[in-house]
């Protein structure tokens, strides 16, 4: 679990059973994406949680490759997982895809009747983004794999 940085995620954790999470992560920054996705697979390993994982481009590719897997896919799962890093530039490209992905995340969490959990970092610089996966602000990626655990268990309820 995530020793450093906001450890009141940690707390309450409820144990589920035959929960299924499909992690979409992107291809852009796969040495940051790649420790994010390890975060939640280490979590979902110790509260045995099955996972699968799809690769899209970037970002923005996102909350489209979750609409239709949602749509499409013979086997639903519990609860997605959205990683991505998006590292601030020189435009004002940063603020487009940072708006679209967190955007696209909140719609889906209002049409899907599954948790979409937000583990996209928005940074200024790379070495933000690092302090995020194992450093001084803990692990994004554990605490993404906490929220899922924590969500299915109250969707599970509220059902």
């Amino acid at each position: 679990m995530a020793t450093k940085g906001n450890t009141s995620v940690n707390k309450g954790i409820p144990a589920i059973k035959d929960a299924f999470v499909v992690i979409v992560k992107t291809e852009w920054n796969a040495h940051i994406i790649n420790k994010l996705e390890a975060g939640v697979k280490k979590v979902f390993k110790e509260h045995n949680v099955s996972s699968k994982t799809l690769t899209v481009p970037g970002a923005f590719e996102i909350p489209f490759t979750v609409k239709n897997h949602y749509a499409y896919s013979d086997v639903l799962p519990d609860a997605y997982i959205t990683l991505g890093t998006v590292i601030r530039g020189d435009t004002p490209h940063f603020d487009y895809v940072c708006n679209a992905v967190t955007d696209g995340v909140v719609q889906l969490n209002l049409s899907l009747d599954v948790p979409v959990i937000f583990g996209v970092l928005t940074v200024d610089n790379e070495q933000q983004a690092i302090e995020r996966i194992g450093g001084k602000h803990g692990h994004k990626g554990e605490e993404a794999a906490i929220t899922a655990i924590k969500m299915i268990a109250l969707n599970r309820k509220l059902k």
